[in-house]
C-alpha cells in the first residue's frame, strides 16, 4: 500500500463538502480551501507512527484544521490500537479519518478541537487508596512481571498470623495482623492460602504454608 492510494478518497470527501483540494502543497500531503475559511490540512500515512503525529502537530502552526488519515483497520486488536490513537489525537487537537480502500469511503472519527481532559474522581481515589494501602515499595517501576499489591501484602500478613497462631477468628487476625478486611480476604481466598475451619474461623491451607516456605 502507498500513501497515494489514500489521496483520491480523501480528496473526494473534501470536495463533497465544497473544498478545493490540492496535493503536496508545501509540506502538506493534502490541502483544502473553502471561501475565506482557514485552510484544512490532511496528513496521509499507511499506518500510525510517531512521525505522523509529529507532522500533524507541525501543521498546526499553519491552521487549527489538521487531520490525519490512515487505512481502515482490520480485526479487534487493530481496532483497540486505532481507538487508543484516536484518543491521543484528541489530546493533541488533531482530527482523525479512516479510509476504507475496498469502497474508497472516508469515516470521520474525530474533528480538531481543543482538548479539555475530564478527571475521574473514582480512578484517582482508587490510585490513592492503593498507594496508601501498599506497605513500602515492593515493585520496580516499569516492570512487566508480577506486581505486589496492597491487597496481596495484607493477605500475606493474614497468612503469617494464622500460620503462627493457628486457626483464628477473622476479628483476631484483623487486630493482630493490622488488616481491617482480614475476614473478607480470608473468606474470598483469592490466592488459595486459607481454609475455612468454622464460621468466621480460618487457618492456613497447604498452599499457604508452601507460600510461607518459599
Amino acid at each position: 500500500m502507498k500513501e497515494t492510494e489514500l489521496y483520491s478518497p480523501v480528496k473526494a470527501w473534501l470536495e463533497a463538502q465544497g473544498f478545493e483540494v490540492k496535493g503536496e502543497v508545501g509540506a502538506a500531503d493534502v490541502m483544502a480551501c473553502r471561501d475565506n475559511e482557514d485552510p484544512l490540512i490532511v496528513e496521509l500515512k499507511t499506518g500510525w507512527s510517531l512521525t505522523l503525529l509529529q507532522q500533524a502537530v507541525a501543521r498546526q502552526r499553519v491552521t487549527d484544521w489538521v487531520y490525519v488519515a490512515v487505512p481502515r483497520w482490520k480485526g479487534k486488536s487493530a481496532w483497540r490500537s486505532f481507538k487508543a490513537n484516536v484518543g491521543l489525537c484528541k489530546r493533541l487537537g488533531v482530527g482523525v479519518v479512516s479510509v476504507n480502500l475496498a469502497d474508497n469511503t472516508v469515516q470521520v472519527h474525530a474533528d480538531p478541537a481543543e482538548f479539555k481532559p475530564r478527571k475521574s474522581r473514582p480512578r484517582k481515589g482508587a490510585l490513592l487508596r492503593e498507594f496508601a494501602r501498599r506497605e513500602g515499595d515492593p515493585n520496580l517501576g516499569g516492570t512487566n512481571g508480577t506486581v505486589v499489591t496492597g491487597y496481596q501484602q495484607e493477605a500475606a500478613r493474614c497468612l503469617a498470623f494464622v500460620a503462627a497462631h493457628g486457626a483464628s477468628r477473622g476479628a483476631d487476625v484483623a487486630k493482630g495482623a493490622d488488616v481491617p478486611q482480614a475476614t473478607r480476604i480470608m473468606r474470598d481466598n483469592h490466592y488459595g492460602w486459607f481454609e475455612k475451619i468454622a464460621t468466621g474461623v480460618y487457618g492456613a491451607s497447604p498452599e499457604g504454608l508452601a507460600r510461607l516456605q518459599d
